[in-house]
């Protein structure tokens, strides 16, 4: 599987340790920067890049996912989602990165560099590489009305339990 990783400058140690860690472990990491420290770098530069891979990877049918990296991942998050296509996921436990591959077929994780230590943000971007979707009909649906709303920006129904009576 290829994953495509991208970061800022608070992320860089912990990209430079994913990118030997995904090598090691018989992945195909793509990494989009940064390859040097600049307190002042801007991490949508880096992450868009990686969320595109993804989601050109998979255009072209390619097993392919991301990993985003920052000082809390909330940034990082936010710009893989700017992307047509791209689910991201903060993860900050075990359970986070499962969820959102699970309930959400989540394509990008995103973790913070400076919220928890290093083994823990390793686990979790493992975690997330190894835990598929669940496939349930009712996240399949949920996906189904972002993605939609994602191309046609028309918001879905109300049901009729959220209408006025």
């Amino acid at each position: 599987m290829r994953v495509h990783v991208g970061s800022d400058h608070a992320g860089l140690e912990l990209k430079d340790h994913l990118v030997a860690w995904l090598r090691d472990h018989g992945y195909e990491p793509v990494d989009h920067g940064p390859f040097v420290y600049d307190a002042q770098d801007d991490y949508p530069v880096f992450c868009l890049r990686a969320a595109e891979g993804v989601v050109h990877d998979r255009d072209g049918g390619l097993d392919s996912l991301g990993v985003v990296i920052g000082g809390s991942g909330n940034g990082e998050q936010m710009a893989a989602n700017k992307v047509r296509g791209v689910r991201a996921a903060l993860a900050w436990s075990d359970e986070t990165a499962a969820l959102g591959r699970q309930h959400n077929d989540a394509n990008v994780v995103a973790v913070g560099g400076r919220m928890h230590p290093l083994d823990d943000m390793t686990r979790f971007v493992e975690v997330f590489l190894t835990t598929g979707f669940s496939g349930d009909e009712r996240h399949v649906r949920r996906i189904a009305q972002l993605a939609s709303y994602e191309t046609t920006r028309e918001l879905p129904p109300l049901p009729d339990s959220a209408r006025d009576a």
